[in-house]
């Protein structure tokens, strides 16, 4: 046996004696240290996500409308006491884990997010500076996926909406051009010209921001930009539309 090989040999008795003096006094106090810090943990984040699902429904985002369409009638679970429809909440988690798939697997260069209500604004603007994707607000110009003279055209490859009803022009237009929609429909919405619908209340001000924020969320860990959810440093308050007295 040469130097290195008992000197190597020597380190892995030493190591050795060193995991059984570990072990030995693990089992006199009968606890598993990395279990019991596993289980801390596991409970800490078992209350950061209960405080957080309950954050996320405070914020109205599956509260629809006093209508339904055929359309959306597979995401309702029922009609609140105000006559409200309810959407659920597990759809449209996993519509938005859906959406971040496929956005993950595409040029986020090339994806395109529009929304002509006031209220989907700074959601589009942060979604799109945190990942990458292309904004498009306030009013759509007739011809931009379909009219190559445009100086504005593009070519998406996927093509993201607010309001199917209020962004019809660019539903209908990537519909054209053979491009994919994905849309945040509410109860009364139609959604025939849509590929992946993620069933959610886009009205409101802090719904809107909180289902753009869980798509920033699910696209940058597809982009590898975090690891985990708690690596999400930004807030739902950082993509919420902020109102005229608020600001000033």
């Amino acid at each position: 046996m040469n130097c290195l090989s008992t000197k190597m040999h020597s380190t892995n008795k030493e190591e050795n004696a060193d995991d059984s003096i570990i072990e030995d006094n693990n089992q006199a106090s009968g606890e598993d240290p990395i279990q019991s810090h596993m289980d801390t943990r596991d409970q800490g984040e078992e209350i950061e996500n209960d405080n957080l699902e309950k954050m996320i429904l405070s914020t109205g985002i599956r509260v629809g409308t006093p209508v339904k369409t055929k359309f959306m009638s597979p995401f309702i679970v029922r009609a609140n006491p105000e006559g409200l429809y309810i959407l659920d909440i597990s759809k449209t988690l996993t519509r938005i884990d859906v959406a971040a798939k496929f956005i993950g697997r595409s040029d986020i260069s090339k994806i395109i997010v529009t929304s002509a209500r006031e209220y989907g604004k700074t959601p589009v603007q942060k979604f799109c500076e945190e990942t990458g994707a292309f904004g498009i607000i306030g009013r759509f110009m007739p011809g931009t996926f379909t009219n190559p003279s445009l100086s504005s055209y593009m070519e998406p490859e996927v093509v993201i909406v607010t309001d199917p009803q209020a962004d019809q022009q660019a539903v209908l237009e990537a519909t054209r051009a053979g491009v994919p929609v994905v849309a945040i429909a509410n109860s009364d919405n139609v959604t025939s010209n849509v590929d992946l619908v993620i069933p959610a209340n886009n009205r409101g001000r802090k719904a809107l921001a909180t289902v753009y924020w869980l798509l920033t969320r699910e696209v940058l860990k597809k982009q590898g930009k975090i690891k985990s959810d708690n690596e999400m440093k930004i807030s739902i308050d950082d993509f919420e539309t902020k109102l005229i007295e608020e600001i000033s």
